[in-house]
């Protein structure tokens, strides 16, 4: 009985030795095979290159091209476009990036404005940010663009000039239409008018520093203020206004599409 329980014994044990040699050889043949069909993908991806065909990396064009061709596509774009801020926090970086978009996509006046002032109190900050901007954005095509700043109605001629930069305020705004009527009640006082002289022609040439900016055809308000709080209120009665949440962090993205949204308004004019 004994001998029977280990004859049994070492059956079982050649039984075990086999099913895990044939384990082991299974193993090894399915490792194989895959290592060969990873070879054969890995060929077939290869396989362009080695009878020529790789796709050769095309030199990417500068950004700038793709702004002017923006701008071109646009069944309009304004001659004019003010940057309204209504928020707290003034980031120079930002409203610097959005004139020199501005710039690129064809825009030959910009006008920027905050209804505290603080950008006209910066105005040299604000323009050296436009010009580090302009290098970063433009890189070696920022030779291509050129820039004049207006400050008070004085020109600053940085370079020769397709675009022109004005900061404006609130002096800009309401209290130049109160400077120009105190000014037509002296000139009226001094006998240097009289009452029937006064008109709108005369008035608006009053308000305008000067005649060869237009009035805004665009203006951007950023901040959550339904307000346009004193942007020039005598320049503005044809403007078509968009809102944006706020001008932190904004892409060019964002203005491209305030620019297609203002290019398929229709504005009728009065009509």
């Amino acid at each position: 009985m004994a001998l029977l329980y280990e004859l049994v014994w070492r059956l079982l044990h050649c039984l075990l030795q086999l099913q895990r040699a044939a384990a082991a050889w299974f193993r090894g043949r399915v490792w194989r095979r895959g290592g060969r069909l990873w070879r054969t993908a890995g060929a077939a991806l290869l396989l362009p290159e080695t009878l020529g065909f790789s796709s050769q990396k095309k030199t990417a064009k500068p950004r700038r091209y793709r702004w002017v061709a923006d701008g071109k596509a646009l069944e309009k774009l304004p001659l004019h476009v003010g940057l309204l801020v209504v928020e707290e926090d003034q980031q120079y970086t930002d409203i610097a990036s959005l004139v020199v978009w501005c710039m690129a996509v064809g825009i030959s006046y910009v006008s920027v404005y905050d209804h505290e002032g603080v950008f006209r109190r910066n105005n040299s900050r604000l323009m050296e940010e436009i010009l580090k901007q302009q290098q970063e954005l433009l890189g070696s095509e920022s030779c291509k663009y050129s820039l004049e700043f207006l400050n008070n109605g004085t020109d600053q001629h940085v370079l020769t000039c397709p675009t022109v930069v004005k900061v404006l305020s609130p002096d800009d705004g309401k209290l130049s239409i109160v400077r120009a009527a105190q000014q037509l009640c002296k000139a009226v006082e001094q006998k240097e008018r009289t009452s029937k002289d006064i008109n709108v022609t005369v008035l608006d040439s009053l308000l305008r520093e000067s005649k060869n900016i237009p009035d805004p055809d665009l203006v951007l308000k950023f901040g959550p203020v339904d307000s346009t709080l004193g942007f020039l209120p005598w320049h503005i009665r044809l403007t078509e206004f968009i809102s944006l949440p706020s001008h932190k962090d904004v892409s060019y993205e964002d203005l491209l599409s305030a620019l297609r949204c203002y290019a398929a308004c229709e504005q009728r004019l009065g009509k």
